[in-house]
């Protein structure tokens, strides 16, 4: 299983702040089973998010994983340029996120597919970051066989009408 983050911050972008939440992305996508091919850096904003996700999903089967933007401060846009470039919203897995803990509330994070790739839009505090990727990491790789076209319930395709 594949997997790529996404940092979206201003700061990490200007060479101001470490990228701490992309760091702990990738060691617990890592500690999850899957590896990290690639990770980009983005200044915040609608454009720069649907850009560099396009960029990130183009012929890609596997997940993507953003850190940042996805607050209430007026940059906070991530959300905004990841609806641009999802074919189908995965609300289960947002929720799911947003569950992990009271501030999960304040999230605007969204998760969906596109192609055979899958979004998921996480805090960019980085412990906020990892929790909300661990909450749905077991589902993960069920979500990307199925994007991927595979069939992981190969007794629904073959059971005989009636069985």
């Amino acid at each position: 299983m594949h997997a790529k983050v996404l940092t979206v911050s201003d700061a990490v972008a200007g060479g101001r702040a470490e990228d701490r939440s992309g760091d702990g992305l990738a060691g617990a996508l890592a500690a999850a089973g899957f590896t990290v091919v690639d990770r980009v850096v983005v200044s915040d904003g609608v454009e720069n998010v649907a850009g560099a996700l396009r960029d990130l999903a183009d012929g890609f089967t596997g997940v993507v994983v953003t850190t940042g933007g996805t607050g209430f401060g007026p940059r906070d846009l991530t959300p905004e340029g990841t609806e641009q470039v999802i074919e189908r919203r995965a609300p289960g897995l947002a929720e799911a996120m947003r569950a992990v803990s009271p501030k999960g509330r304040l999230s605007r994070a969204v998760a969906g597919s596109v192609g055979r790739c899958l979004v998921l839009n996480t805090p960019g505090s980085p412990a906020g970051a990892v929790e909300c990727l661990q909450a749905v990491a077991d589902v993960l790789p069920h979500a990307v066989a199925l994007l991927a076209g595979e069939n992981p319930h190969p007794h629904h395709a073959s059971a005989p009408k009636g069985a």
